[in-house]
């Protein structure tokens, strides 16, 4: 999803410009070339129309945290979802964008400094796009790792530590690992795919929050002796129902708006297949946990058939254009599938993921990473291999360093007291849910 420039050669579809033609003109082998001014304002309202899609998942991540934290949290994870939101859109002006794209040139970083808009009335038609849609729609790219992270370490983590870590990572370690790939750095040199983000949005925002939850621990009372996992239900399943469906629409901007362009026939024919692969991805994801549900249980956990629809997503965002439908299908529903068997994994393991973020974004990410080469003939399976290790090591290494300087310094856990007592009182002092919040688990 590196920037592109397009040029004033930009050919746009009948369908695209909604001009009625004679039939006659349907027969040409190609449409006619438009104005760079209309190519310019297809490719900008997709940038624009996408970023907002995504935008939109940012309440799609609150409203699914809120729902699977206990109510005595529920205030707490909306607190922070817009914080982060809000910390990602400065940091990613103030530092972030000009580290992932300004002067990369293969290397590992780009330069630091302010991003500076188009001037006031100006088109910069040179570009393709305005350059300060181009910054919107990766900008809340960046807010979705952050999100991730939030759902992992929930119900015991202090909120400034949190928003400390948050600064980091929006500003400079999700810039400086996206830079590699999407701001034609060393990785995108050796040829290593990634769409719109399976491995540097997803599971950069899972290796955090991995790091995150073990150096924190575990909640208070979610293993037992004898490594026991004792349920800790979540407060609203319906909230959490819709916060899946919101992510599900915000996808469609995430995958379809990364073909970066809307100004050729083929270009708004790839972005409708993109957004046919990622709805089946995500429909196999379900369908593949209902099953599997179904046989190993005899009971269909809703929570994970939640996370199987986004386990599917995650997977088909790195190569959403060139599969078929079928492989779609299978390449969701086998990241539905990574949500079943990872789950109990984890917990056998003591690691406390409270919302399933960690099999969603990180597990299935790796798997969605290595399938392009199933279905793209440019992917190479070993760059596919070091792209995965070398983002996993970076962000493993620098999120370790951030969280154990923080809880060194300032300590990143509530207090026994407040954790049993809930955050929202704690940490915030509101309550999501007063009257039916103290007393309760």
């Amino acid at each position: 999803m590196k920037s592109l420039t397009k040029t004033g050669g930009l050919m746009v579809g009948i369908a695209a410009l909604g001009v009625a033609l004679a039939p006659a003109a349907f027969a040409q082998d190609a449409a006619p070339p438009v104005s760079p001014e209309t190519a310019y304002i297809f490719n900008t309202l997709l940038f624009l129309i996408g970023g907002f899609l995504v935008m939109w998942m940012a309440a799609g991540f609150a409203m699914l945290e809120a729902g699977l934290v206990r109510s005595k949290n529920v205030s707490m994870q909306c607190l922070k979802n817009i914080s982060l939101y809000s910390i990602a859109g400065l940091m990613y002006w103030v530092v972030g964008y000009n580290l992932m794209y300004t002067g990369v040139d293969g290397g590992y970083m780009g330069s630091f400094g302010t991003y500076s808009f188009d001037p006031v009335g100006g088109n910069a038609l040179d570009t393709g796009y305005s350059t300060a849609s181009d910054w919107f729609f990766q900008m809340v790219f960046v807010a979705t790792a952050a999100s991730i992270v939030s759902g992992t370490v929930a119900e015991r983590i202090k909120l400034w530590p949190f928003l400390i870590f948050v600064v980091l990572l929006t500003g400079f370690i999700y810039p400086i690992a996206g830079s590699w790939k999407w701001g034609a750095g060393w990785l995108d040199a050796m040829g290593f795919l990634d769409f719109a983000g399976s491995t540097l949005v997803h599971s950069v925002g899972g290796w955090a929050a991995l790091t995150g939850a073990i150096i924190l621990g575990a909640r208070k009372g979610k293993y037992g002796e004898g490594g026991q996992v004792m349920p800790l239900v979540g407060s609203n399943i319906p909230l959490a129902t819709l916060g899946t469906f919101i992510l599900w629409l915000g996808w469609f901007g995430f995958n379809g708006a990364s073909q970066l362009a809307m100004g050729t026939i083929n270009d708004v024919s790839d972005v409708s297949r993109i957004f046919a692969n990622t709805n089946l991805a995500a429909a196999g994801g379900v369908v593949t946990v209902l099953v599997l549900l179904q046989i190993m249980y005899k009971k269909v956990d809703v929570t994970l058939v939640l996370n199987g629809a986004l386990a599917g997503l995650v997977a088909i965002t790195a190569e959403p254009l060139t599969p078929s439908p079928i492989m779609a299908i299978i390449i969701g529903g086998i990241g539905g599938a990574i949500v079943v068997f990872t789950v109990p994994l984890l917990d056998k393991m003591k690691i406390d993921d409270v919302v399933g973020a960690i099999p969603v974004h990180l597990f299935a990410g790796i798997w969605g990473t290595i399938a392009v080469v199933l279905t793209n003939s440019d992917a190479n399976l070993g760059v596919q291999l070091i792209g995965i290790a070398s983002y996993g090591i970076f962000t493993v290494v620098v999120s370790a360093v951030v969280w154990l300087i923080l809880k060194a310094v300032i300590g990143i856990r509530v207090s026994e007291e407040e954790e049993a007592n809930g955050l929202d009182r704690g940490e915030v002092g509101v309550d999501a849910y007063p009257e039916f919040t103290f007393g309760r688990g």
